[in-house]
């Protein structure tokens, strides 16, 4: 029987009990154990499976606001104990969740629109996040969270991390350390059986090498970043940490609203005015957020909280990426780059309006009127223009089961 619960996502709780459930059913192959604890002591746990000496790590949970993770995990958990060759020589470890604190904060576990989804919508600051602080914080002031994941990856020395990622609306993509030749041809396949678009321009990879179609491999130290005014670099997130034993990450990204319009690999017609058009919408909804924010302030003396923080932080980066989009060349110039972009610049303001939405709701605030009005136009706008369709569960877990498996395969084919 699977673990798995049927038309939403699994909460945090559920996921251990699950995980838990198959350690006990097969202990001589399975172990859980606490491996940390995140900064308001909630436990960090790790399922293994298998002896092998040769290892796979594979993080779900690492952003708050992106659940899809946490059911793919416990599905390749239970497909490792299925297939017996999948585990041959390979011994698998799971991290049920990166960000426990963040896990507790984002509350859409079955979301009926991007509305209802951002109603109860978290994701941390940079600085909050486990992969990234490493990107915007000294060594000695890295969360617990960081820490348990380094460690954690210095004991097994995986040859292979994976990190489940996803994204709101959009497509399916994949971004590499190092490349993994023959991913690309069971990564789209799968994603074609299951109709499930491939994100071939994601603005995430901006200008980066393309192994195939929606994989992309992450430039070399050193290389220019694309967008000059974003404060983190992916080089120096925990994904590099594996490099210092030889390893790579694949960070698998899938859609809970798919859209077609990120899959055109034909050339935009022109996509610098593009982009200045998207920097200036970007800069207009950020400033009407902050409006409401710098009115707010007064009313919020003494109010403080990761919510609110990560509004702050949110609202802080968007001038500098409207200004990249608006006098830097576009380092993509394909339909499909110029639609993630577009699909980027409508995300950012609305999930900033959406914490600022909870913390105004919380204090009973006279401005989340006008806040929730602005999420549910943003949120309806949005879908319509990318003409956005549910991608079930099921399909969403499926295909990142697939890619991480075959990634697997082929990386260990690489580094033998």
């Amino acid at each position: 029987m699977s673990l798995l619960p049927e038309l939403r996502y699994p909460t945090l709780a559920e996921l251990v009990l699950s995980a838990r459930a198959l350690a006990a059913h097969r202990p001589g192959l399975c172990t859980l154990r606490q491996v940390g604890a995140s900064r308001a002591g909630r436990p960090l746990h790790l399922l293994s499976i298998g002896h092998a000496r040769r290892a796979v790590l594979v993080v779900a949970g690492a952003h708050s606001n992106e659940p899809t993770g946490g059911p793919t995990l416990l599905a390749l958990a239970e497909r490792v104990l299925r297939e017996r060759e999948l585990r041959a020589d390979i011994s698998w470890h799971f991290l049920l969740c990166a960000d426990p604190d963040g896990a507790s904060l984002h509350v859409t576990p079955a979301p009926r629109s991007l509305f209802d989804y951002h109603l109860g919508f978290f994701r941390p600051a940079a600085p909050e996040q486990p992969e990234w602080a490493p990107a915007a914080l000294p060594p000695d002031r890295l969360p617990p969270e960081t820490r348990v994941l380094t460690r954690v990856i210095d004991e097994l020395r995986p040859y292979l991390q994976v990190t489940l990622h996803g994204t709101d609306l959009g497509g399916s993509w994949v971004q590499l350390t190092k490349d993994v030749p023959g991913l690309a041809e069971p990564f789209a396949k799968s994603a074609a059986e299951l109709h499930i678009p491939v994100e071939t321009g994601a603005s995430d990879a901006a200008g980066w090498p393309a192994a195939g179609p929606g994989v992309h491999v992450m430039p070399a130290p050193g290389a220019g970043a694309a967008y000059p005014s974003m404060p983190d670099d992916a080089r120096s997130s925990t994904w590099f940490h594996v490099h210092r034993y030889g390893g790579l990450t694949a960070v698998v990204e899938v859609p809970m609203w798919a859209s077609d319009l990120v899959d055109d690999p034909a050339p935009h017609p022109d996509p610098a005015r593009a982009l200045r058009r998207l920097g200036a919408r970007l800069l207009r909804d950020s400033l009407e957020v902050d409006r409401v924010l710098t009115e707010a302030l007064p009313r919020l003396d003494g109010v403080d909280g990761p919510l609110l923080r990560a509004a702050r932080w949110a609202l802080e980066l968007m001038p500098g990426l409207a200004a990249d989009w608006t006098h830097t060349p576009p380092p993509g110039d394909t339909m499909a780059y110029v639609g993630s972009v577009d699909a980027f610049g409508r995300r950012l303001p609305l999930r900033a309006a959406a914490m600022l939405l909870r913390v105004l709701q919380e204090t009973e605030d006279r401005g989340a009127p006008r806040l929730e009005h602005l999420v549910a136009t943003w949120s309806d706008a949005f879908a319509e223009r990318f003409r956005a369709r549910w991608v079930p569960l099921e399909h969403q877990v499926e295909h990142q089961s697939r890619t991480v498996v075959a990634a697997a395969l082929h990386a260990r084919e690489r580094a033998a």
